[in-house]
């Protein structure tokens, strides 16, 4: 589940994915700035989290990296909160509940099928094996508490689709993003996957979903320590918008987790521009190890007129009703590389029912 850059009243972006509108600015600070829609920024003292980097000693040959786009000196500290070695596993138990879930959501999924009956089987299969949702009940801010055990968006709707945000049954060639978080034994696991009914509607939206989840794959392969989190983004970006022609969404993107579902960093999926109105405070920050964090591309067939969101509803639109994809990762930095914690999810497949 996404972090947005901004708390909206009235939410809508321009074709270059500057923020208009009615809104309550961003704060610069790196570590607060993230005022978001979904989730609120972990406090610096939780339990169980720290800020420095002294479980997962860097590689001996740090000081040399010479890879494009790599810190050439130690990790530094940094102003998100890092896990401990001794902890990951727990957070890959987490994740893999999510997997799990998707899992069985392919075997469930089926045309004629309402929002509403997919979200209670994602309830009775969260409770089934020994987890529940942390996104119902979620809010921020004035927005109302999230009303979903998922987000369920279809079609044009890239992200915090609720149950009752699309009424009609599933028909074949909907797109369909599922976006699944739980609480397991006090740890976060916070995936999604998009999924066509039936078949693709067309062979463009057959490639909008295989070139999301190519993205994600190659943006992940450049989560290696010592590098920049933009080469993330740059990943993502130069396979979406350059190699496929279609359009991110501006304004929305990945977010730490761990014991709550959004911290510090943020993660965009774009390379910040000088005058775009997207700054992005962390971007030439390196990963280091012990962070962890929910990587996500959204992206549409064609967003220029970006995104519209309804004053104080969750479900946020392309503007121009395209079809949109979403595909997200939990990811742990270690001194090796990326580990997916959420891995498996590559494996299912892109059309059901």
């Amino acid at each position: 589940m996404e972090r947005m850059e901004i708390m909206f009243r009235s939410l809508r972006t321009s074709p270059t994915g500057a923020m208009i509108g009615t809104s309550h600015p961003v704060q610069s600070s790196s570590t607060l700035r993230h005022s978001a829609l979904f989730g609120a920024l972990r406090s610096p003292g939780a339990a169980s989290m720290t800020e420095t980097t002294r479980a997962w000693p860097a590689p001996l040959n740090c000081p040399s990296m010479t890879e494009p786009g790599r810190s050439t000196t130690p990790f530094p500290r940094v102003s998100w909160p890092v896990i401990g070695e001794g902890e990951a596993e727990f957070a890959y138990a987490a994740a893999q509940k999510v997997v799990l879930t998707h899992r069985r959501l392919i075997e469930f999924l089926k045309v004629g099928q309402t929002l509403a009956q997919i979200d209670l089987f994602v309830a009775r299969t969260l409770a089934d094996v020994d987890c529940r949702s942390c996104f119902l009940g979620y809010r921020v801010g004035k927005s109302p508490a999230f009303p979903s055990h998922a987000c369920l968006s279809v079609n044009d709707c890239i992200v915090h689709g609720t149950a009752a945000s699309h009424l009609s049954p599933m028909r074949p060639g909907d797109v369909l993003k599922i976006d699944i978080g739980v609480w397991h034994k006090g740890w976060i696991g916070d995936a999604a996957w998009t999924y066509a009914f039936a078949d693709y509607p067309s062979a463009r939206v057959k490639e909008l979903l295989e070139a999301g989840r190519e993205s994600l794959r190659l943006g992940i392969a450049r989560m290696q320590p010592g590098m920049a989190l933009v080469e993330y983004a740059r990943a993502v970006q130069n396979c979406v918008e350059h190699t496929h022609g279609f359009r991110l969404t501006r304004g929305l993107g990945g977010h730490g987790i761990g014991r709550k579902l959004h911290a510090p960093p943020y993660v965009s999926n774009v390379v910040p521009e000088l005058g775009d109105g997207q700054p992005w405070a962390e971007a030439s920050l390196p990963w280091v190890p012990g962070t962890l964090v929910a990587v996500e591309p959204m992206l549409a067939i064609s967003s220029e007129q970006g995104v519209v969101r309804k004053r104080h509803d969750w479900p946020v639109y392309t503007a121009d009703g395209s079809v949109a994809a979403h595909f997200e990762h939990d990811v742990l930095v270690t001194t090796s590389g990326p580990r997916v914690l959420t891995e498996g999810l590559d494996d299912l497949p892109l059309v059901v029912g």
